[in-house]
């Protein structure tokens, strides 16, 4: 079934660069509205308990490690055919083979420090949206979704 919502993660190395702002203007320019959305830090136990499936790879422990290693900006974002055109718009894992204009061809380093993480599926999106924001952060960007934040606001959780 698809959904007009995604989950998207900005990852260490878009906080510890500077990229928040950017990012977040290149997304909602792309016609997301942001409807929930936390500077938040992840422990091992919620990058290994998040990644669990990648927790048999080779590069598992290097990605719990960076994902632990400083904040991330959790968020849900709404728009038609959301998870899709999301994936679309973060390009290809490797910046090296992203499309120009793409956010991991624009702000990400390697495959390893790829920027931005974005739900592969509705059922991933509804599944990684609810691992980051709790029952009562849902209910609050239910009351309050007819609000349309801008950028320069801040942070808050909609």
């Amino acid at each position: 079934m698809r959904t007009d919502r995604t989950f998207t993660m900005l990852k260490p190395d878009s906080v510890e660069k500077g990229n928040i702002g950017a990012i977040l203007e290149k997304i909602t320019a792309s016609g997301f509205r942001i409807v929930a959305m936390k500077l938040t830090q992840m422990t091992m136990d919620d990058a290994k308990a998040f990644y669990a499936v990648h927790s048999e790879r080779p590069f598992f422990g290097e990605l719990v490690e960076y994902m632990t290693r400083g904040p991330i900006v959790a968020a849900i974002l709404e728009k038609n055919n959301a998870v899709e055109d999301f994936r679309t718009l973060i390009g290809a894992t490797n910046p090296a083979e992203a499309a120009e204009g793409t956010i991991r061809k624009l702000y990400a380093a390697s495959i390893g420090e790829n920027a931005v993480h974005g739900s592969d599926s509705d059922e991933n999106a509804a599944i990684e949206g609810a691992f980051h924001f709790s029952a009562r952060e849902n209910v609050l960007k239910n009351i309050l979704n007819t609000k349309k934040p801008s950028i320069t606001e801040g942070f808050f959780m909609l």
